[in-house]
């Protein structure tokens, strides 16, 4: 890629991420406490375990992520699936902390450093790689969330794309323009 290339991927990789956490941010808000930590089967993660997980994943991944190993030898990956023993807000906290060291990782990243090589558990991938795989490893937890969250929740749902049978209006509201791509495009209209 060319820089300019690259400098436009690299923007869109910092929009789908911030699209993403958009996302989750809706679902969780939509949420009691006790549906936050509620598993929908015994065998099936809450919305607040998957939090963890993430927060556990990204922090690894991306904290030194240029000068050590994306799994730190402090991680502790099978204890994230476990419940959250703490409140809403340490748990949030515990997210947030693995979410800033996403978009941190990605504003220090530029047209020079994509292309170097950094390693996840001493498997080599270029940072491109390592960032494409995470942005992947997210948007498979989003759906999660989107679902989960669905089953435990009581009372109206907010959807979090384009409503079913909203197809046609939410066309006619956005057609040609940026916010046709999602309601959380930024436009208050399209929410």
């Amino acid at each position: 890629m060319t820089q300019d290339e690259t400098r436009i991927w690299l923007s869109t990789m910092r929009e789908t991420v911030s699209g993403y956490r958009r996302m989750i941010d809706a679902a969780v808000e939509q949420l009691s406490d006790e549906e936050l930590f509620s598993r929908p089967e015994r065998d099936i993660n809450s919305v607040a375990v998957i939090l963890r997980h993430l927060g556990g994943n990204l922090h690894s991944r991306w904290t030194d992520f240029l000068t050590s190993d994306g799994e730190k030898p402090d991680r502790d990956r099978d204890a994230e699936f476990t419940d959250w023993v703490g409140d809403r807000q340490s748990l949030l906290d515990h997210f947030n902390a693995g979410w800033a060291a996403l978009e941190s990782a990605i504003a220090t990243i530029d047209e020079h450093a994509v292309s170097q090589t950094i390693y996840i558990r001493g498997e080599s991938h270029s940072v491109a790689q390592a960032l494409l795989r995470s942005v992947t490893h997210v948007t498979y937890h989003v759906g999660q969330i989107a679902i989960i969250s669905r089953m435990v929740h009581q009372g109206d749902w907010k959807w979090l794309t384009v409503a079913p049978g909203d197809s046609a209006s939410h066309n006619e509201r956005t057609w040609g323009t940026a916010a046709s791509r999602s309601i959380f495009s930024g436009s208050k209209k399209n929410q």
